[in-house]
């Protein structure tokens, strides 16, 4: 397999990052990176962020390829982690966490989930601007929010998206990037990985493609 080669030039210093995942399945090629690379310290766990360029805001989404049901725990992990890595492209990272449930308004398991999530980065990360249950439409829109939620300290539209499940970010992805983000996309970005590393997915663009060369080389010059 092609990507374990490269998994094996990058352990062993050869190169500096790696991109797969332009065939195949995710769970194939992270397979050979979690043997050969692994987690970064601290980490428990994979995720990919993946953004969208839409006319009037850049959106990020967790976790589209990962994770199909992450606990509470993984979600906090996740988040903090695409927080970080917004923060190192420059944007402040202002955060939703997004479900069926509205401030409380269903006790389904996945919007206890998600209020268990927010109740996690208040303690984890209260450096964070997050702000949960929400639907996606108040998480996008402030004014919505405020009517619904004045004390929110969440702030302008939400730019990172986390949802329950890799169903609810998969499609609401794909959605996205077909109908007003003119297939324009960033990622999969790899959270987790202790080198730069990123799975791909077939139907990246050459656009993609050499957006996600210079972000790995970013990461290479960021020393992760």
């Amino acid at each position: 397999r092609l990507s374990l080669i490269g998994a094996m030039l990058l352990h062993k210093g050869e190169v500096d990052g790696l991109i797969a995942g332009t065939w195949g399945h995710t769970s194939l090629h992270l397979n050979y990176i979690d043997q050969v690379i692994g987690k970064r310290a601290g980490s428990l766990t994979y995720a990919c962020m993946n953004g969208l360029l839409l006319p009037d805001r850049q959106v990020f989404l967790v976790d589209t390829h990962v994770n199909y049901d992450p606990t509470a725990e993984q979600l906090a992990e996740i988040t903090i982690m695409a927080a970080e890595e917004l923060t190192r492209f420059g944007i402040k990272p202002r955060v939703a966490l997004l479900s069926h449930s509205n401030f409380g308004s269903s006790n389904q398991p996945s919007a206890v989930k998600m209020r268990q999530t927010l109740e996690l980065l208040r303690v984890q990360a209260p450096w964070l601007e997050v702000d949960g249950e929400m639907h996606g439409d108040v998480a996008l829109d402030e004014k919505q929010r405020k009517s619904v939620m004045p004390n929110s300290p969440l702030t302008g539209g939400a730019n990172l998206l986390v949802l329950p499940n890799s169903d609810a970010a998969n499609i609401s992805y794909n959605l996205l990037k077909t109908a007003a983000g003119g297939n324009i996309a960033i990622g999969p970005i790899l959270l987790g990985a202790a080198q730069p590393v990123h799975i791909l997915t077939p139907s990246a663009t050459v656009r993609r493609i050499v957006n996600m060369t210079a972000i790995t080389v970013a990461d290479a010059n960021f020393g992760r």
